[in-house]
């Protein structure tokens, strides 16, 4: 089937070239889904067939010829509608930053000292229950005690915490905007 000798005039050259088209616009058109885009895919598809009919080396391969040139023109159509970002322009935000990841680095180990302070008891029932997220049940079996002593222990040790850490603890609007009255 020799597709591109048909830059003539006649009409079966005619007959050809619109079958092809008929056949790329069936193909883009279920691609697209779009009539109007579909019809600017086969026009620039022939449009650059024609143009470049001197590359086919095998007139019996036309049709695959015709149907890469419809694929690479319909993949050069999405990515020319890509967005493109100047970085040089835009803001780069992350919600990872080295200084947030310092910050919370240097929290964590703050954390660590202070549990490490505990006492053994308290640094247990703390870690059982507000690390490993276990019930007081399941702490008390665990360390062989009951279930009173663990939550004493716990107890007592979110108030060491409390105070071994309590530059780090949120304030209320009400603590920010407590006035003191003097007399």
């Amino acid at each position: 089937m020799d597709v591109f000798h048909f830059l003539g005039r006649s009409r079966e050259a005619k007959l050809k070239l619109e079958q092809h088209r008929q056949r790329l616009y069936r193909i883009a058109y279920a691609w697209t889904h779009s009539a109007a885009l579909a019809d600017d895919l086969v026009q620039e598809t022939l449009a650059k067939a024609l143009k470049k009919s001197g590359q086919l080396r095998d007139p019996n391969a036309g049709d695959a010829w015709l149907y890469s040139i419809l694929a690479n023109c319909y993949h050069d159509h999405f990515r020319r509608l890509r967005t493109t970002e100047e970085i040089d322009e835009n803001t780069i935000i992350h919600d990872s930053t080295p200084e947030k990841e310092s910050s919370e680095q240097e929290i964590v180990l703050k954390v660590r000292a202070a549990i490490a302070r505990l006492s053994e008891g308290q640094r247990q029932v703390v870690t059982l229950v507000d690390i490993q997220g276990l019930s007081y049940m399941e702490v008390a079996q665990i360390l062989n005690v009951p279930i009173g002593t663990v939550m004493s222990r716990l107890c007592r040790a979110r108030y060491a915490l409390k105070d071994l850490l309590g530059d780090f603890a949120p304030r209320t609007a009400a603590e920010e905007s407590k006035i003191r009255r003097i007399k």
